[in-house]
C-alpha cells in the first residue's frame, strides 16, 4: 500500500474510532435516566474498546484494514412503495427481484454477523426492503451481544410484540423513516404513513427505547427538517439520535430534489447549530459527514454493503461486486481486488464536495468491475 494511503488511512481510523467513542459518550447522556439502556451504553463502551484494538491487530498482523461499520440489506420484500426508492431502482428489493434472487438464511445471516463481531466490527446497520418482515433474521441478530445493529424501518409495522421484542435486546435499535412533514411523508410513503409512523414513535416513548429517525433531505424539505422546532417536535417524540440521508436522485426527474452546494453548505450550517442547540440529541449526516473525513467511506475504507443475496458491494447505492460473502467469508471480501480498485482511483477517499460519488460516476465504477 502507497505510504501516502496508509497514512490517510491511520488518520481516518483515529478519527472513526474517536467519532465512535464520541458516539457512545452522546449515547449515555442521552440514556442517563433509563437505568437499562444506562448499562448497555456502558458495557458497549467497554467492547468497542476491544474492538479497536481487534481491528489494529488485522491491520498490524495481516495487513488487513477493518471498517468499524456495515451495513446489511436483510430483505427483499417491503411493504411500501416509496417514490424514488433507490433499493427498488437498483433492484434489492420488489416481487420481481424476490423471484430472481435467493435470499440468505437467518444462520447464514448470523453466521456473517458473528465473524464480524469477532473482526471487531461494532455497527452493522440493517436495510431491505423492510428488514422488520425479516423477523428471524433480527432475532439471529439479538444474540450478537457485541454488535449494535441500527434497523433502518419504515416504521409501518412495529406491533407491540415488536416493542417488546426490542425492549429485551438493546443492541436492536429501530430508526424509523419520515420525510419531514405530514404531506411530505405521504406524499412519498403514501397516505396514513405519517400517522402510523409517529404511532410507532409513541409506542417506542412509551416503553422507553432508544429509538431514532431517518430523514431523506430534499431541496424541498431542507429547511424544515433541519430546523430546531421540527427537532423539538422529534425529541418530544423520544427520539435520541437523527440521520439525515441526502437524497440520490435514481430518476432525471427527480434530479432537482438532490441538495446543490449551496444546499450541502447550508445543512452543514444547520446541524452545527442543531448539534450545539440539542446535545441530548445525536446527529449523523450521509454522506456529508464524509467530508470530514477525507472522502467517500465505501468499498471498506469505513464501511461495505452486502446485500439480501450475500453479494459485498461498495456501498447500497452502488450495487457492484465481486465477491459474494457466503462463498468467500467477511475477510476475504474485504480484499476484494474491486474495493482496491474503487480506493485507489480516488473516488473512495477522494476530494469529497458532497452528494454520493460512487453514484455520481456509476459509469466508471462499472468499468473498474472484473469479476475473476
Amino acid at each position: 500500500m502507497d505510504d501516502s494511503i496508509m497514512d490517510n488511512q491511520l488518520s481516518l481510523d483515529t478519527y472513526l474510532n474517536n467519532g465512535m467513542k464520541n458516539l457512545m459518550s452522546n449515547a449515555y447522556k442521552a440514556v442517563f435516566n433509563n437505568p437499562k439502556e444506562s448499562l448497555f451504553v456502558f458495557r458497549m463502551q467497554t467492547v468497542f474498546g476491544r474492538s479497536e484494538k481487534k481491528r489494529k491487530s488485522y491491520s498490524e498482523k495481516e495487513n488487513l484494514h477493518i471498517p468499524p461499520f456495515l451495513i446489511s440489506s436483510i430483505a427483499i420484500d417491503c411493504n411500501l412503495s416509496c417514490k424514488g426508492c433507490y433499493t427498488r431502482t437498483n433492484k434489492v428489493c420488489g416481487t420481481a427481484e424476490k423471484d430472481k434472487r435467493e435470499e440468505l438464511t437467518a444462520d447464514q445471516w448470523k453466521k456473517i454477523f458473528l465473524e464480524a463481531a469477532q473482526m471487531g466490527i461494532n455497527f452493522n446497520l440493517l436495510a431491505g426492503g423492510e428488514p422488520l418482515l425479516r423477523k428471524d433474521i433480527l432475532e439471529a441478530a439479538s444474540e450478537v451481544e457485541d454488535m449494535i445493529f441500527p434497523i433502518f424501518t419504515n416504521g409501518t409495522v412495529i406491533t407491540g410484540s415488536y416493542i417488546n421484542f426490542f425492549s429485551q435486546h438493546l443492541n436492536l435499535i429501530p430508526v424509523l423513516s419520515l420525510e419531514g412533514c405530514k404531506e411530505n411523508t405521504d406524499n412519498r410513503r403514501g397516505q396514513g404513513v405519517f400517522n402510523r409512523v409517529i404511532h410507532s414513535m409513541e409506542l417506542l416513548k412509551e416503553k422507553g427505547l432508544f429509538y431514532g429517525t431517518s430523514i431523506t433531505v430534499t431541496s424541498e424539505n431542507l429547511d424544515t427538517v433541519t430546523s430546531l422546532y421540527y427537532v423539538n417536535l422529534l425529541k418530544d417524540l423520544g427520539c435520541k439520535i437523527i440521520f439525515y440521508i441526502e437524497y440520490v436522485p435514481t430518476d432525471p426527474d427527480t434530479i432537482h430534489l438532490a441538495l446543490d452546494e449551496d444546499g450541502i453548505a447550508k445543512m452543514e450550517t444547520n446541524l452545527e447549530k442543531l448539534r450545539i442547540s440539542c446535545n441530548d440529541v445525536i446527529f449523523l449526516s450521509f454522506p456529508g459527514d464524509e467530508k470530514a473525513m477525507g472522502g467517500c467511506l465505501a468499498a471498506g475504507r469505513g464501511f461495505l454493503h452486502i446485500s439480501p443475496d450475500g453479494r459485498a458491494e461498495a456501498c447500497p447505492f452502488s450495487p457492484y461486486s465481486d465477491r459474494n460473502v457466503v462463498q468467500t467469508g467477511l475477510k476475504e471480501a474485504l480484499r476484494s481486488p474491486f474495493f482496491a480498485k474503487l480506493r485507489d482511483s480516488g473516488l473512495v477517499g477522494g476530494e469529497h464536495t458532497g452528494g454520493c460519488t460512487l453514484f455520481e460516476n456509476e459509469e466508471q465504477v462499472r468499468g473498474m468491475l472484473s469479476v475473476e
